[in-house]
């Protein structure tokens, strides 16, 4: 049987993808989201707390329901990219690249030589079911695996075309946030200033050849974010979820409770 990356396959067919974060280290978590029907779920080992073994029961959890695993690693970190890849994820996602020599770093990274210098052991580790897969992993490593470079400067929005330019570099990431931070607007997303950069920055991203992502800005929808021209969007997180759900729910309790008929055998309330 192949291996083969769902996620990545309906995005080269043309096909519009959603992801969510995977950010709170929890397999429970992870199997909700994943039965919701996300394209993938991505664990985020930049800013989350998940190890290797963590994120292993995070993908066991989801993989009855299908989606793709992915990581956004913490750094352009060959030898956390090769470890991620063994364990068995099919999509990398890697920050803070800013510029060509970066992105060919990080494709030299999910590559077996000698189209990169990824350590060969592929028997020893889950990613071919602890060898029991190993030929159609084997098969799979060129065309399945899904890089995509993550654009969070004003450095790196300058520097798009080269990066753009780098073969094997599936997908330009477009992080807003770390964008604005980089003007000087850090959490400011809406700064008239941002946002004049950030349609800069679609404009050159849509010029490239490349698939295109990024994550839903505050206060727009998902469909906003599509029709700016991204064809794989991280809509959501574990834990924005749930805040979120639980939050709204409080919220309209406290808020909207119609008035309630008189009882006739009140509870006795005590007051001291």
């Amino acid at each position: 049987m192949a291996i083969i990356n769902t996620c990545k396959k309906k995005l080269l067919k043309g096909e519009p993808a959603i992801g969510a974060w995977l950010s709170m280290g929890s397999p429970i978590a992870a199997e909700i989201v994943a039965n919701a029907g996300y394209d993938a779920v991505i664990m985020d080992h930049e800013h989350g707390p998940g190890d290797f073994l963590n994120a292993i029961s995070l993908m066991q959890a989801a993989a009855e329901a299908g989606p793709t695993p992915m990581m956004r690693v913490p750094w352009n970190d060959t030898v956390y990219i090769k470890r991620a890849l063994d364990i068995g994820v099919m999509g990398i996602i890697v920050p803070y690249v800013q510029n060509a020599d970066e992105a060919r770093a990080a494709v030299d990274a999910c590559h077996y030589p000698t189209a990169g210098i990824r350590g060969v052991a592929p028997h020893a580790a889950r990613c071919s079911r602890w060898g029991a897969r190993i030929d159609e992993y084997r098969q799979a490593v060129p065309k399945q695996i899904l890089l995509m470079c993550q654009i969070e400067t004003a450095e790196a929005v300058e520097n798009i075309e080269e990066i753009a330019a780098v073969d094997g570099v599936d997908m330009l990431f477009m992080g807003p946030g770390d964008i604005a931070a980089s003007l000087g607007h850090t959490m400011d997303p809406t700064h008239p200033e941002v946002v004049e950069f950030l349609d800069y920055t679609e404009k050159k991203l849509r010029k490239t050849n490349k698939l295109l992502g990024t994550v839903t800005r505050p206060g727009q929808s998902l469909e906003w974010t599509y029709g700016r021209g991204y064809d794989f969007v991280i809509a959501a997180s574990d834990a924005k979820l749930i805040s979120t759900g639980a939050q709204a729910q409080v919220d309209g309790f406290r808020g909207k409770l119609p008035k309630r008929p008189k009882r006739a055998n009140a509870p006795h309330r005590k007051t001291r």
